[in-house]
């Protein structure tokens, strides 16, 4: 083997060396904020994937999660100020994923769950402000991906507040719901790290349809 051609297969190797170790850490980190985040460790977690999103740069997942983990914690948040900065803090983060992400259906819902917040807190207010840009939200998500469950699910849950909000008849919804659920059976997500949440919640919107 000449020293040219030795060379060129040493650098080859160290490039995918350097690959697998910057795999590795990448799974190592979002691992551990995943435990964190289930030891009911929030903050830990949050703080643990905005140092992933930052020494990740090409990476969605890290911001998509700081999105909703502040979505999550925004859903009963009284104090607007506070309110606004999670909201605000989600909105940022999810702006840089979909700028590493296009035409990403997970970000779509995901947005459309941030805007919901809004609505939730102050439905007078932000309902006739986001209603509409959240239906369109779920629907180019689910247009995306058709087999998405969350796509699925959340475009129904809010098409049935909608309807429930307006008097009108919510039985179709709940059999959108239902076909959801075979969506979540045989949804596969990319990898351990990928979104794969909504299943319980839509089960039990399936349980209270029948009560």
């Amino acid at each position: 083997m000449s020293t040219l051609v030795r060379i060129v297969v040493i650098l080859i190797i160290s490039h995918f060396s350097a690959l697998l170790e910057a795999q590795t850490n990448f799974e190592k980190g979002m691992t551990k904020a995943f435990e964190l985040w289930q030891a009911d460790k929030t903050d830990e977690a949050e703080n643990m994937f905005e140092r992933i999103a930052k020494a990740e740069s090409k990476e969605w997942l890290p911001n998509y999660y700081i999105a909703q983990i502040n979505s999550l914690k925004s859903w009963n948040e009284k104090d607007e100020a506070v309110l606004k900065a999670q909201l605000d803090k989600a909105q940022e983060h999810l702006d840089v994923a979909m700028t590493k992400s296009e035409n990403n259906a997970e970000l779509l819902v995901m947005q459309a769950q941030v805007l919901t917040n809004w609505v939730a807190y102050d439905g007078t207010t932000y309902g006739m402000k986001y209603g509409t840009k959240i239906a369109e939200l779920y629907a180019n998500a689910l247009k995306l991906n058709p087999k998405n469950p969350r796509a699925a699910f959340c475009k129904a849950e809010w098409g049935m507040g909608s309807a429930k909000f307006f008097g009108q008849d919510t039985a179709p919804y709940c059999k959108e719901i239902e076909a959801s659920i075979e969506l979540f059976d045989t949804f596969k997500p990319e990898s351990d790290f990928h979104p794969n949440w909504g299943k319980e919640r839509a089960e039990q919107v399936v349980t209270s349809c029948k009560e």
